[in-house]
This record gives C-alpha cells, sequence and structure tokens, in this order.
C-alpha cells in the first residue's frame, strides 16, 4: 500500500476557487486516511460544485487490499483504544471537538462548494455536528453497568457494556459533517475505531474531520476515512469478521442491500433510512402560522432531507386558505449559489435528482394534480429546481408514495383527524411526522396513534444530540445520539461471580 504522510507528499491541487475561500488549506484533502497516514490509491476522480458544475478537487480511488489493510490497522488499534480509560477518550474528543468549532467557517465553506447548502445552513451543520462530539465525549464517562439481584444461592450477578470492536460508518452526501460525527462520536466514546466511508459526491467534509481529528491526537488506526468505488468498499466492510458494526445512512433501497451483506457475517447494524413524512395540520390551526412552518419543514435542505415534509394535510375547511399562504411563503425562497447572502435554497445535488423531480411533478399532473406556483420558474443553473406546490395530490401518485427528496410539496385536504392519521400511517416509512395544532386531545392521538420514530409537535426543528434519532418499519433500525446511542456499537455483557464452597480443614 501507498502510504503518503500529508507533510511529505504532494497531494492533487483542489482548485482556485476551493482553496481561495479557505484560511487554513490544510483542511482540503484528497487522499484518505488510514492509520495516521494520507494514503493514495489507483486513480484520482474529480468533484464537482452542484451549483455550477465546476470541478472544485479530485479525490483518490483505493483499491479493495487499500480498504482490507484499513480493517487490519484498525483492528490492531481497537486492542489499546477499548483499553484506554474513558476519561482518555473523552479528552481527545473533546480537543477533536473544539478543533471543529474553531475551524466552524472553513469547514462550512468547504461544504457549501461539495453540497450546495447555503452558508447559514452549513453554519448550523458544523455546529450541530460538533455537539454529537461534546454529548459523547461527556457520555463516555457514564457508561454504566448494573447489579442484579441474585437468584442464585451467594452469586453476586452484574453486567457490563463493551465496545463491540471495527464499526464500520457509511455516510450519506446530504450532511456530509454530521453523519460522520453523529455516529463516530458514539463509536469512539464507547472504545470502537471506525473505517468512515462518505459519499463520492461530498468526500472533503469527512476528509477535514479527519485532518482535525489527526491534530486531536486519535490514535494511529483509530479513525480511518476510505474513499473510492462505493459499491466495492461496502463489500469489503460487510465481508470482514473484524468489522463488527455497520452503520448507515441513506436510501431504504441500498439499506436492504447493505443488511443483505451484513447478515452474513451477522453485524450488529443501525440503518437511518428513507422518510415519508407527513404534516399535519389540525383544524384549529392558525393558517399562516401552519403554512410557514410546512415550508421550512418541506424546504429545508432544498428537500433534500430525510426529515422533509413530503405530505401536507390540510382539513378541507382551511384548504384554499392554506394553499394560498404556503405559495405566499413559499415564493420567498431564492435560489443560487450557497455562498450568496441573499440565497436561501441551494442547488440539488446533481442532474440525477433534478431529472428525478421533473417525473415525480409529470406523474402527479397527469393523474390530476393541480400547479398551484412553482415550477416554471426561471432557476440559475443546471442542478437548480423551483419550489414547487402540487394540491389534490392522491394516494395513487409518486410524489405521495415515495420519498421525493426534493424541492415538491404535496397538498390534500381531510375531513377528520382518524382520517388523516390512518392515511399518514400508509406508508413502508416510519422516520417523522409533523403535527400543528392546539387541542390536546387531538395532539394526543396523533402523538399516539402515528407509526413513526419521532412526533414533532408544533415545531420543526426537533432533533439534536440528547434526542434518540430514529425511525420505524422501513425507515431504519436503531437510534442515534441520547443515551442509546451507545447501543448501536456495544455489546452488554453478563457476570455471575459465584461463591466457591469452603475447603474442609482450611
Amino acid at each position: 500500500m501507498t502510504i503518503a504522510h500529508s507533510f511529505h507528499v504532494e497531494e492533487p491541487k483542489a482548485s482556485h476557487d476551493m482553496m481561495a475561500i479557505m484560511e487554513d488549506v490544510r483542511l482540503v484533502r484528497c487522499l484518505a486516511y488510514i492509520n495516521g497516514k494520507w494514503v493514495t490509491g489507483e486513480h484520482f476522480h474529480p468533484v464537482e460544485n452542484p451549483a455550477d458544475g465546476a470541478v472544485i478537487g479530485y479525490l483518490t480511488q483505493l483499491s479493495q487490499h487499500q480498504i482490507e489493510q484499513s480493517i487490519i490497522y484498525a483492528d490492531s488499534a481497537f486492542r489499546l483504544w477499548r483499553k484506554m480509560q474513558a476519561e482518555a477518550r473523552s479528552e481527545i474528543l473533546m480537543r477533536w471537538h473544539n478543533l471543529i468549532l474553531q475551524s466552524k467557517q472553513d469547514l462550512a465553506r468547504l461544504m457549501v462548494m461539495e453540497q450546495g447548502k447555503t452558508l447559514r445552513d452549513a453554519l448550523g451543520e458544523i455546529d450541530y455536528g460538533a455537539s454529537f462530539i461534546r454529548w459523547f465525549a461527556e457520555e463516555a464517562c457514564r457508561s454504566y453497568g448494573e447489579t442484579i439481584p441474585s437468584h442464585i444461592p451467594d452469586a453476586q450477578l452484574l453486567t457490563v457494556r463493551e465496545p463491540i470492536g471495527i464499526a464500520a460508518l457509511i455516510t450519506p452526501w446530504n450532511f456530509p459533517n454530521a453523519m460522520v460525527t453523529r455516529k463516530a462520536a458514539a463509536a469512539l466514546a464507547i472504545g470502537c475505531p471506525v473505517v468512515i466511508k462518505p459519499a463520492s459526491q461530498t468526500p472533503f467534509s469527512a476528509l477535514a474531520l479527519a485532518e482535525l481529528a489527526d491534530r486531536a491526537g486519535f490514535p494511529a488506526g483509530t479513525f480511518n476515512v476510505v474513499t473510492g468505488d462505493a459499491a466495492m468498499i461496502s463489500q469489503t466492510l460487510c465481508a470482514s469478521e473484524k468489522v463488527k458494526a455497520l452503520s448507515f445512512t441513506g436510501s431504504t433501497r441500498v439499506g436492504k442491500l447493505l443488511l443483505s451483506d451484513a447478515a452474513q457475517t451477522v453485524k450488529k447494524c443501525s440503518m437511518e433510512l428513507g422518510g415519508n413524512a407527513p404534516f399535519i395540520v389540525l383544524p384549529d390551526m392558525n393558517v399562516t402560522q401552519a403554512a410557514k412552518a410546512a415550508v421550512e419543514a418541506k424546504f429545508q435542505t432544498a428537500g433534500q432531507d430525510c426529515l422533509a415534509a413530503s405530505r401536507i394535510f390540510v382539513p378541507q375547511a382551511k384548504y384554499d386558505e392554506f394553499l394560498d399562504a404556503f405559495a405566499f411563503e413559499m415564493n420567498q425562497i431564492v435560489l443560487g449559489h450557497g455562498l450568496d447572502a441573499h440565497t436561501t435554497m441551494g442547488p440539488l445535488i446533481n442532474r440525477v435528482v433534478v431529472e428525478k423531480a421533473h417525473a415525480l411533478v409529470n406523474d402527479a399532473l397527469e393523474k390530476g394534480a393541480r400547479l398551484v406556483a412553482g415550477y416554471h420558474t426561471p432557476v440559475p443553473g443546471d442542478n437548480f429546481f423551483a419550489p414547487t406546490l402540487l394540491a389534490d395530490v392522491t394516494p395513487d401518485m409518486a410524489v405521495y408514495r415515495e420519498e421525493n427528496f426534493c424541492p415538491v410539496a404535496g397538498v390534500l385536504p381531510y375531513q377528520e383527524v382518524d382520517t388523516v392519521i390512518e392515511m399518514s400511517n400508509d406508508t413502508e416509512y416510519g422516520l417523522v411526522a409533523y403535527v400543528y395544532g392546539h387541542d390536546i386531545h387531538q395532539i394526543w392521538q396523533c402523538m399516539r396513534g402515528l407509526e413513526f420514530g419521532m412526533v414533532s409537535v408544533n415545531s420543526v426543528k426537533m432533533t439534536g444530540h440528547p434526542i434518540p434519532f430514529g425511525g420505524v418499519k422501513q425507515s431504519g433500525l436503531g437510534r442515534e445520539g441520547s443515551q442509546h446511542g451507545f447501543e448501536e456499537y456495544s455489546e452488554i455483557k453478563y457476570c455471575c461471580l459465584g461463591a466457591l464452597p469452603t475447603v474442609s480443614g482450611s
């Protein structure tokens, strides 16, 4: 394996535009990071800015042998990392946390260039991602076991929580910083080394985190970022018996494939998969407030968000009023490059997603939906898509059934709260649901009746480090964040300490 340390081998140059916006240019890395070294692969692949299609840098493509080597290094590191005192692991994590916040502006600008989201959203993601590191740095010192009242005479029963082993982390392109930190912080804090596979569209955020992890002093082999062919890397990680845990955020389709592959070595899997979030406006809710919240819930991250509201249910009596209010709020959105201060929504990640958005709109219109606003509005580039409002959406339309992952909002009326709960549950997904209203009885009815892992009432902002993030049904397995976040990277060991009989005459 060819290994290059950051100070001795010159990496391919990122674009002038990329380097010009960075105060610390060492955060722009084009090599993989394995065993504390910067590693070059067989060739390099261009990475484009979705806002204008310009190449912003080149990413090394590792071989299968190099991925296998990264696992061997991580396995060696595990033996020392797991034995390190929790306080020592916590201190390293906190150094990483502090370095991230010190580099916040650079990390956010880098994210805008590779992902396309606005600078404001990118800055928010850096804070959000760092919060998980701090949380789990503190939780590292609170990984308690239990004592169990014994049913066995003269025996002491107890449990301890132990790190499971190497954790493979496969992260998505829509949150290239926070999905790394949310997973890695939990795994590292409990004592597991990590091998991270970032999305090929947005690798530089993960590699910048590796640079900062290197500065924070993680032992070699503890923190690894591998890049290259997604299918090959995923299959290699799943096939390895040394990799004990797999955490994936992405589509349900890919998640099912990974679960199948990981079953061959019986890995512990946590999956944060697709969503098809309902947004329920209750009969007593103020229409203007509800419409403003629905626009925020729908168009976050340009609709490329598993938490984005996909199906918006409005009481029949307030339907037309809501559509007018929603269209007004939606039309305030300004499309543009994420570094432009006037921009409130950036591009979609690539042309494939744009074409999918067109297909969803056309399918809905052909089946009777009504175009209320947007769609034909001029856009500033090939990867942009105008925010679009469709009314009279029905369950036979793809925009109702699928996780659309684009800025297309589908609205439909309902008559009774019982009915809207039933319609909301009519999906294979179960990640998040939004409810807006005041009647506590109807709110409680929705909270308990909705088949979703998370229900947010009267608030679009509902995630964060102390909450258990995750879904039910085909939206995933396990939880990330909160006191439950360690469960995906650890095992409970039960110990029975019996009392030997006294030896006669001793």
